[in-house]
């Protein structure tokens, strides 16, 4: 019985997961934004590779609180060119696809980006822009994998999930599963964020220099699918304690935030009952926080 349960617990997620639509009423205070109105410096959102997350989609709460907090939030269409990203300081990638995966969620998993387009990021960060790369559970995390190793970081393709409890995964300074570092402390004692949730996702591992943010504990198991939420007895699964979801890092004059689930900085309402997902949790009350730090440092503010 329990291993029915816990496969129909599997799958309820799927259906959520093609019913979710952004939040329109999710506003939260910024008691002090970065910037006056439109005076922040440009941030892209990359919608040039079949993104499931975009500015005017599933990542509108991400950009109008950006928005409000001062920044120039524009979405990028086209390919990586070194060129036309130095136009901007931020660049924002959450859930790239290859164009085989856009309708079939199932292995293999090829890159998003071609390798010209990896190389341009690369240079592009290393003579100083600033990169969030965010890839949830697979294929997004396979789609996104190859730009991930230039910075150090090893997505796992798979899902991460709490099996131990229903719903979310808790990360909090109390049980050091959200360190403590220059992110999580933000600009003052106000902004200092002391639990996020997340919305399951993918697990990473990560190499020097890179530093953990979020760091999974032994309530997690990863699952690798043939087929995304398809899971049976010959899926992959193995313990993912000591395994990140979110890190860290500087690229020569550049800086790199990467992270295993997207909803956690949007707002959305899946399903018919408009279940919320993201930002707008009772559960995720500092999630939006974290996101406004997590540009901060981007931006080079702190």
């Amino acid at each position: 019985m329990k291993k029915i349960m816990f496969c129909l617990f599997l799958f309820v997620p799927l259906a959520l997961y093609s019913q979710q639509v952004a939040d329109t009423t999710y506003n939260p205070e910024i008691s002090n934004p970065a910037y006056e109105q439109s005076k922040g410096p440009l941030l892209f959102i990359d919608e040039g590779h079949f993104n499931f997350h975009t500015k005017t989609g599933r990542f509108l709460p991400f950009a109008k609180l950006l928005e409000i907090d001062g920044y120039n939030v524009r979405s990028y269409e086209e390919l990586f060119e070194k060129e036309k990203l130095s136009k901007g300081k931020i660049l924002v990638i959450s859930n790239a696809l290859n164009k085989s995966n856009v309708d079939d969620w199932f292995l293999p998993t090829p890159s998003a980006f071609t390798a010209k387009e990896i190389e341009a990021v690369k240079e592009w960060v290393s003579e100083g822009g600033s990169l969030f790369l965010i890839a949830d559970h697979m294929p997004m995390a396979g789609a996104a994998k190859d730009l991930a190793a230039v910075f150090g970081c090893e997505f796992t393709n798979g899902f991460a999930l709490d099996t131990s409890a229903r719903g979310p995964s808790l990360f909090s300074k109390k049980d050091k599963t959200l360190t403590e570092n220059i992110i999580t402390k933000g600009r003052n004692e106000t902004e200092k964020v002391e639990q996020v949730a997340t919305f399951t996702g993918q697990a990473f591992k990560i190499s020097e220099p890179v530093k953990p943010i979020l760091i999974f504990n032994s309530k997690h198991i990863n699952f690798l699918p043939d087929t995304a939420w398809v899971f049976n007895d010959k899926t992959i699964k193995y313990n993912l304690e000591g395994f990140l979801q979110g890190a860290y890092t500087e690229y020569g004059k550049g800086r790199v935030v990467l992270f295993g689930k997207a909803a956690m900085f949007t707002a959305q309402l899946a399903g018919p009952d408009k279940y919320k997902v993201g930002m707008n949790s009772s559960i995720a009350p500092k999630n939006f926080q974290l996101l406004l730090n997590i540009i901060h440092w981007l931006d080079g503010i702190y």
